[in-house]
């Protein structure tokens, strides 16, 4: 190589050489001080791309998780209330098997039905003031509140096809007719009712309120299958996040074993460099050594 005093290309090389060692070095603490691999588009376009839809994913299903458990909140709600109902509906079974005795005088069967007025009340309380977050669940005819007047759809994916439909519409018109003719007090509280003040008006109760009872177990067998299937839902949603959001940090997260090594490394590379520029610079001293 020529000894030359306007190129010094040792010197030149040794530095580009330190500004690429630089440059990676303060890639390697960018790294280890934010724990990600990924801290730019410069630093991995595809991935930082690859990520992103997996990240936009990841929190989808985890919106969705959340939306599950409610649904199953709100289903649970009205099992609960139906459940009362359930009993409620069985104790005016038994008051209108026992009216329908003959062994009964009218007082006994007056009380009867004072009891039975009672319960006729409370159930048109809970088809009317049964509500989640405010918004009511039923209606007196049965063709109001949120199941019974639309099928109600939940969003359990980050999709748009990921929906869970519930159409309890129909059961809900089945139960609203069958209630609206079991008792006075249902669908006009405050009001003396003679369903079951007589032996022959008893005798025809038990059969309307055992269709009751199944309109009820019909609906409530629905809510109940519906929650077993959120429960999937859920631990399915739970699986996937889990493996998308493994999948994104294999992609963004730093490896501080191989960042570590590799900054040690740089920077003994930047030491050596350094040394080596300096020694580079002396080379042209030695072009004057000649006209000395």
């Amino acid at each position: 190589m020529a000894l030359s005093i306007h190129t010094n290309y040792s010197a030149l090389t040794t530095n580009t050489s330190l500004n690429k060692f630089n440059s990676a070095l303060s890639t390697n603490q960018q790294r280890l001080g934010t724990g990600l691999r990924i801290n730019s588009a410069a630093d991995d376009a595809a991935g930082l791309q690859i990520a992103t839809r997996l990240n936009a994913q990841s929190r989808g299903m985890g919106v969705a998780m959340r939306n599950t458990g409610d649904a199953t909140s709100m289903l649970q709600t009205a099992e609960g209330a139906f459940g009362e109902m359930t009993d409620i509906v069985q104790r005016m079974k038994d008051l209108a098997t026992q009216s329908a005795n003959g062994t009964n005088a009218q007082a006994d069967r007056d009380a009867l039905q004072s009891e039975y007025d009672e319960l006729g009340k409370e159930l048109a309380n809970i088809m009317t003031n049964t509500s989640y977050a405010g918004d009511k669940l039923f209606g007196l005819t049965g063709a109001t509140g949120k199941f019974g007047a639309a099928a109600v759809n939940f969003q359990i994916g980050s999709t748009t096809a990921e929906k869970l439909t519930l159409d309890a519409t129909a059961k809900s018109a089945a139960l609203g007719t069958t209630l609206d003719g079991l008792s006075t007090n249902y669908t006009a509280p405050g009001l003396a009712g003679t369903e079951i003040a007589t032996e022959a008006g008893a005798n025809g109760m038990i059969d309307t309120l055992a269709t009751a009872l199944n309109d009820i177990g019909s609906l409530r067998a629905t809510f109940g299958a519906t929650i077993n299937r959120l429960g999937h839902v859920s631990n399915n949603l739970a699986n996937m996040k889990d493996n998308t959001e493994m999948a994104k940090g294999r992609i963004m997260d730093a490896d501080f074993a191989v960042e570590s090594a590799n900054m040690s490394k740089n920077s003994m590379l930047m030491q050596s460099g350094i040394s080596m520029l300096k020694q580079a610079g002396q080379m042209p001293g030695m072009v004057m050594g000649l006209l000395g």
